[in-house]
């Protein structure tokens, strides 16, 4: 999924707390000297963290919109680390890491399950024994939750409507995103993107993980709490484990 007009928002719109818990889950399971890839890395907010923290991270996306911002924001705090476009469906050519991550739902945006067994496998085949690879998805709740709320906000002269609706695959969303932009003659264009995000039970993401190799698989929810009926973001710490 490439962002265009919400790149522009989508740091407005972040709940900015979300970055420390999502390090300080990170941190549980790598050791801060650890090299580290974020798939999905955004507007870079999460890496410039983890960079400060001593970790050796690069940061891949797909959108040239969000890594343009992560650029600007390295630009503005002196920090620097690689930024590479590319699809989390490949990556050859790349190094091997002690550790990847993908947060912030990125994952949802895979389109069925061979596509996110893509994923799986290539994270499997770029990581160091002993590694983890981290992330997490919606629940099958947060999904629920998704149909029966709509979103507006206005924030830099653009007002944002968000929309969501059932989409074509079982616990699947399509989000219609409308902006509204105002010019310099205080008139407004009008934009549009459609966002379409997946989950599945979570017995499916274990049997995919494993399928590429992973064991020692830890499900948690909501960053440190017990799975339940009512858990919005469900996190997964997979290890590839030696010979």
């Amino acid at each position: 999924m490439t962002y265009n007009w919400f790149a522009r928002v989508y740091d407005d719109l972040m709940d900015d707390t979300l970055y420390e818990k999502w390090f300080a889950y990170t941190s549980r399971y790598l050791s801060s000297n650890a090299t580290l890839l974020e798939l999905g890395c955004g507007t870079g907010i999460l890496g410039l963290t983890l960079k400060e923290k001593g970790y050796d991270v690069s940061g891949l996306d797909l959108s040239e919109d969000m890594l343009s911002l992560a650029y600007n924001r390295q630009q503005e705090h002196s920090i620097f680390f690689p930024l590479i476009q590319r699809d989390m469906r490949d990556l050859s050519e790349l190094a091997n890491y002690d550790g990847i991550v993908c947060y912030s739902d990125a994952l949802c945006y895979m389109e069925n399950e061979n596509e996110l067994l893509k994923v799986f496998r290539e994270a499997y085949a770029h990581l160091n024994t002993n590694g983890y690879f981290l992330f997490d998805v919606h629940s099958l709740y947060q999904i629920e939750l998704f149909l029966k709320t709509s979103f507006h906000a206005e924030t830099d002269g653009i007002v944002f409507l968000w929309d969501s609706f059932e989409g074509a695959y079982p616990h699947s969303v399509e989000h219609e995103l409308t902006f509204f932009v105002e010019r310099d003659d205080q008139a407004y264009d009008r934009y549009e993107e459609v966002h379409k995000e997946r989950t599945y039970k979570i017995d499916t993401y274990l049997e995919l993980l494993r399928k590429a190799g992973f064991s020692n698989i830890e499900v948690t929810a909501d960053f440190e709490e017990s799975v339940n009926e009512k858990s919005k973001r469900w996190f997964f710490a997979a290890q590839k484990l030696g010979e």
